[in-house]
């Protein structure tokens, strides 16, 4: 069933009445000549303009591109309040292939969808765009980050996205076991793409015993050969959330990976990972509750990131940003604290610290 405007009835009514929804502003992009088609969605800017990376990805319909978008843009706003960033939230999503339909004729295309906005919304990179892509961006639109440092920008932001996944696992140690310390725990990690891979050189840093899945076999290769000791891998991330003895869960991949299916399986006791929408309904947070499993909110932890693209408009200091990224630790653990208090599980507390920022901007316009 569709509308007059030819958009499946369902992706409206996300919009418009669903609890998902509540978005300032939807754009679908199109450009023929290039073969663009594109998502952007801008959820919230109470806080400031929209901030959030352009996703590249081989939807299988364009309903189901816009729905990612939209549940990527409104993931963006609770990020953002929670990282203390004066930026509200946005996503967008280029339907294709990256590895066959990307070139530089569609990202110039893309840059200038982007410039169309204004500022409202600022990009960055995400799931199959990379530096080299925001660069391309770049020429076209001035509200671009995630750049190359040649070309005034932060480089690669899955460095400090890795460091704060691993400040929350130290946070959710503390809360859960008295003691920051991974020495000694196990950890599992589906996916050692950007992200994943640095992840793993903090643990092992530390002294954790690291157990890895990929579906890219080249992926887990390098993992294993920068790392001969310490770390092995599993077939598959099924196998993964059933290993002994397993810590901790990392899912650093795509979402929705807490599910009705994994969460009964999962041996681990925390879960704290990279990957955005990791919850893959409501309800989840409070299954893993009553499972006894801590979960750090993917939001929160994974905030790194867009603290470096969100510091590079303003001249980009790494220092700087990792202090703030640093921070997560504090901020995690504070949301431990908000749940035990309200007796409510940790996302749900995340939720609500996040909204209340959120409301006291609005009202401070207001004022």
């Amino acid at each position: 069933m569709t509308d007059v405007t030819g958009a499946p009835a369902d992706v409206l009514h996300t919009l418009f009445h669903s609890d998902q929804g509540g978005h300032e502003q939807v754009v679908l992009c199109q450009d023929r000549a290039s073969g663009l088609k594109a998502v952007i969605a801008i959820h919230n800017t109470a806080l400031g303009p929209a901030l959030g990376g352009t996703r590249f990805y081989p939807y299988a319909t364009e309903a189901e591109a816009v729905a990612d978008a939209l549940n990527l843009a409104r993931g963006m706003s609770y990020k953002n309040a929670m990282a203390g960033l004066d930026h509200g939230g946005g996503k967008a999503v280029i339907i294709g292939d990256p590895d066959r339909d990307k070139t530089e004729e569609l990202l110039l295309a893309y840059g200038r969808m982007v410039a169309s906005l204004g500022g409202r919304y600022v990009t960055a990179c995400d799931v199959g765009t990379y530096v080299a892509d925001m660069d391309v961006v770049a020429r076209e639109c001035r509200w671009t980050t995630g750049r190359s440092p040649e070309n005034g920008g932060a480089g690669d932001s899955s460095v400090l996205t890795a460091f704060g996944v691993y400040q929350g696992m130290r946070a959710s140690a503390q809360h859960l076991w008295g003691d920051p310390s991974l020495r000694g725990r196990k950890v599992g990690i589906a996916g050692v793409g950007k992200v994943g891979h640095h992840l793993v050189t903090h643990l092992r840093d530390e002294g954790a015993e690291v157990v890895i899945t990929d579906v890219r076999e080249e992926a887990v290769g390098r993992i294993l050969a920068a790392h001969p000791k310490g770390v092995s891998a599993v077939a598959d991330t099924a196998t993964l959330i059933r290993a002994e003895g397993l810590d901790i869960y990392a899912p650093c991949a795509l979402g929705g990976a807490l599910n009705d299916d994994t969460v009964p399986a999962l041996t681990a006791t925390v879960v704290c990972g990279a990957a955005n929408n990791q919850l893959a309904h409501p309800g989840v947070e409070k299954d893993l509750a009553d499972r006894g499993i801590l979960y750090a909110p993917d939001y929160v932890v994974n905030a790194g990131g867009v603290i470096q693209v969100a510091d590079e408009l303003h001249g980009f200091d790494f220092e700087r940003c990792k202090a703030k990224a640093a921070k997560i630790f504090d901020t995690t653990l504070a949301i431990f604290a908000r749940a035990k208090a309200d007796g409510i599980p940790p996302a749900a507390a995340a939720d609500r610290i996040a909204e209340q920022r959120m409301h006291e901007a609005v009202a401070g316009r207001s004022l």
